[in-house]
């Protein structure tokens, strides 16, 4: 039986997992199975926001009397969002739409309560400025990493001196988790101090 002091999770991703265990709370991981929000034509931080609430609200209705934490990330240029690449070949399309460009991550953080009431929403927007890269340099980078779990199909942490050039804002949020958001929601609610 999970512990009910602990914070659940609501995420699959490696990556959250490894930035909230930095904070130092204890989690479970609970995955929300739920359909989530994906139109590229969307508001990118209505997305995230939706689908961060969807995931959260899913999981903690399954256990009322537990902390639940949500969230979700995509990538936004030229007003459009770009979610997970189908296969490489969508993944290499998204790295040329984003080389040498400015573009926008954005996350959306939930944390849930039921019987406590608690629902707190927060998002954050970092802006990334890619390199200007050469078909054979975004080939050597798909070489390297799978980007077919990432938003935009990339991941900062993988190898992204290859094709990041700079980065404004939250770096953990490019990740998938804003670690300085997240910390302050979780003190907010009195499981950090």
């Amino acid at each position: 039986m999970p512990d009910s002091s602990k914070l659940i999770l609501a995420s699959a991703s490696p990556r959250r997992r490894e930035l909230l265990a930095q904070l130092g709370v204890p989690f479970d991981i609970v995955v929300a199975h739920v359909t989530e929000h994906e139109a590229t034509d969307a508001d990118p931080r209505a997305l995230v926001s939706h689908n961060a609430a969807l995931k959260a609200d899913h999981v903690a209705a399954l256990h009322p009397d537990r902390f639940v934490l949500g969230a979700d990330t995509t990538v936004f240029v030229d007003g459009t969002v770009l979610n997970k690449p189908r296969d490489l070949d969508d993944a290499r399309s998204m790295l040329r739409r984003l080389s040498g460009r400015t573009h926008y991550v954005f996350t959306g953080i939930a944390l849930r309560h039921v019987s406590r009431g608690v629902r707190i929403d927060d998002g954050v927007t970092t802006e990334v400025v890619f390199r200007p890269l050469s078909d054979a340099q975004i080939d050597d980078y798909l070489s390297r990493t799978n980007p077919l779990d990432k938003a935009g199909g990339y991941g900062i942490q993988d190898h992204g001196d290859l094709i990041v050039a700079e980065t404004r804002g939250s770096f953990t949020n490019i990740v998938g988790l804003p670690i300085e958001a997240t910390k302050q929601i979780l003190t907010q609610a009195g499981l950090l101090r």
